[in-house]
């Protein structure tokens, strides 16, 4: 474990949000704001059906051009930067030589389902209840252990050269420290590697008990640090100057819970990403979920652990990037609400946005989208409400199960990432969830939280000192009727029950 921590004088921190389809670059005043911000788009590929890669140069390219412009837009010199802190898209599995940094294959995304038949037969094994037990998680494709198995065998002498020390694994993080760093430090932290199913839960190291049962040779796993301190400085990188020291890494979401200052247990928020993220703190002691959530690392500083329980939705703001790329009902993104506000309802109409299969509870691999509900007066409106509800009904659903994993009724729970910024979304989620959804004047909470967690690290900042950065744009609050909201409820229950694919269909 990292035990470094460092002290500078800060004045400006840099975080980098490398996400699913794309990544964003913030550059951040001490006071907390944002002062330049660019995000740049990059492809999303797609071999086969349920496969999904990303090109790992795309991702590289993509954070130099984002780092580039954030720098020029805040109008601050890059040597100006004094720390800089690192969130991602989490379970995308990358291969490189470990000399000279050559990746063996594109990037396995985290959506990906090429490995779901060797995770249900390690089910049929009998090794599930000790995946749960050791890592928190269960046996999914989502997570990187699988993904790292089939690089092995697939690319031609892999496993050999794995065996033999000459290469590295890691997720994006890892991949983006091993770059800045000029390939001289192979890292990742607590929170991506409690979500490889290779890491126990508890001790926080790797688990040689799980790398014999997914084939992952320990030769290739990279270091495991703490999320917030000294991780090493920028070396030979064409848009950053040298010695500018890496104080953080941190998973999208863990990121994203810290940006919102939810430090206290039982505080919780949700991330409208590609997919939607719930994440709970649950304090320093773990506890497995009963109701298909996972326990996953929330983050550690100063060898103190917090724990989440975590809900995972495959499929959010991609169900409305489908709607535009896909079907052609919109030209952007933002144009969903405007279209979905054009009818005063869906008209009956409900979409199980399982474009990737069905994450928490239900943690289906075979289950597929499904549209239901279509009659001859059904419009492009009625579609784009579905869509925005079908989002809010998964969220619901992990929500459900949250309260019952903690016991407790959830009253508050704070939104970010961008779909957080669809008011009809966040009505909707009030109602359906019933609770009062506060939304941050700055939803880009994932990068927000990398770059509090660098001050940190570098010694700049306390926890309440994040705490007083987050301002509040708009509370939500519960107004739909109790029957039409049932009515809402039986209605998604039905269509779920109906894309469900295993014998127990019970959530």
């Amino acid at each position: 474990m990292c035990q470094v921590t460092i002290a500078c004088m800060a004045k400006f921190w840099l975080a980098i949000d490398q996400g699913t389809t794309g990544s964003t670059a913030l550059v951040v005043a001490q006071n907390g704001e944002v002062l330049g911000q660019r995000t740049v788009e990059f492809a999303q590929i797609f071999p086969k059906p349920g496969w999904v890669e990303h090109n790992p140069c795309d991702i590289w390219s993509s954070v130099a051009t984002a780092v580039t412009g954030a720098i020029a837009e805040a109008q601050v010199a890059p040597t100006q930067i004094a720390a800089i802190g690192i969130t991602n898209q989490r379970e995308t599995t990358m291969l490189w030589d470990r000399r000279n940094g050559e990746l063996l294959a594109n990037a396995i995304v985290w959506q990906d389902r090429r490995t779901s038949d060797v995770c249900d037969a390690l089910k049929s094994g009998g090794v599930g209840p000790l995946v749960r037990e050791s890592t928190g998680l269960v046996l999914d494709a989502y997570f990187s252990a699988t993904k790292i198995a089939w690089l092995l065998d697939h690319v031609e002498g892999a496993r050999a050269r794995a065996g033999r020390g000459e290469l590295a694994f890691g997720t994006v993080d890892s991949f983006l420290v091993s770059k800045l760093t000029g390939l001289s430090v192979h890292v990742t932290d607590v929170t991506n590697a409690s979500r490889t199913l290779l890491m126990d839960l508890r001790t926080l190291s790797w688990s040689d008990e799980l790398c014999r049962i997914f084939r992952v040779p320990v030769e290739v796993l990279p270091s495991i640090v703490e999320s917030a301190c000294f991780i090493g400085e920028t070396r030979g990188v064409e848009f950053l100057p040298d010695g500018i020291p890496i104080t953080a890494i941190a998973g999208d979401q863990q990121a994203a819970l810290f940006g919102q200052a939810c430090f206290a247990t039982g505080e919780t928020k949700t991330t409208y990403g590609t997919g939607a993220f719930a994440l709970m703190n649950i304090g320093e002691q773990p506890v497995l979920s009963r109701h298909g959530l996972v326990t996953t690392v929330a983050w550690c500083i100063n060898k103190r652990v917090t724990y989440a329980l975590e809900g995972s939705a495959f499929v959010a703001g991609a169900a409305v990037q489908w709607l535009r790329d896909g079907l052609g009902v919109i030209q952007t993104a933002q144009d969903v609400e405007r279209l979905a506000r054009t009818v005063d309802s869906s008209g009956g109409v409900a979409f199980v946005p399982a474009l990737a299969g069905l994450g928490a509870p239900y943690w289906d691999q075979q289950a597929r989208g499904l549209i239901t509900g279509i009659t001859r007066g059904t419009t492009a409106g009625h579609l784009a409400r579905a869509t925005l509800e079908g989002i809010a009904f998964q969220v619901w659903d992990l929500v459900r199960a949250m309260q019952s994993d903690a016991a407790q009724l959830m009253t508050v729970m704070k939104i970010d990432g961008g779909a957080a910024r669809n008011d009809l979304l966040a009505q909707f989620q009030a109602d359906i969830a019933g609770v009062e959804i506060v939304r941050p004047a700055m939803v880009e909470s994932t990068g927000r939280g990398a770059a509090m967690l660098a001050a940190v690290g570098a010694g700049d900042a306390t926890l309440s000192d994040v705490a007083q950065m987050v301002t509040v744009d708009r509370r939500f609050q519960p107004s739909m009727a109790e029957e039409a909201r049932r009515e809402h409820l039986e209605r998604w229950a039905e269509a779920v029950q109906r894309v469900r694919s295993g014998p127990d269909k019970s959530v």
